[in-house]
């Protein structure tokens, strides 16, 4: 492969990386807890977007279980958005893994 053909194809892996990257900004996944007493939504980019909480787990006297429900939540809609980042880029990305100190 010549040096204007590696250019060329850098160039489009750039435009499809910076178009996935527009994507996940929109693309949206929720995470729950309490068996969706809370619910979590947050973007491709893991940015919290919402977060509700139903009215029966707030409990003055359990503030710490209202916590922990929150962190439950937040880290299942995490791990969502990750491993909906993953799936998209996988295919742009996958065979440069191999590449030190690209991935």
């Amino acid at each position: 492969m010549n040096p204007r053909q590696l250019q060329q194809m850098a160039q489009q892996m750039q435009r499809q990386m910076q178009k996935i990257q527009e994507e996940l900004g929109t693309a949206m996944v929720e995470g729950s807890a309490g068996g969706g007493a809370i619910t979590v939504k947050m973007n491709g980019h893991r940015e919290l977007q919402a977060i509700t909480i139903s009215p029966e787990v707030i409990d003055p006297d359990d503030v710490e279980m209202l916590q922990d429900l929150l962190l439950v939540a937040f880290n299942d809609a995490s791990k969502k958005a990750q491993e909906m980042a993953e799936q998209r880029m996988g295919p742009l990305t996958g065979g440069m893994k191999g590449i030190p100190g690209l991935f």
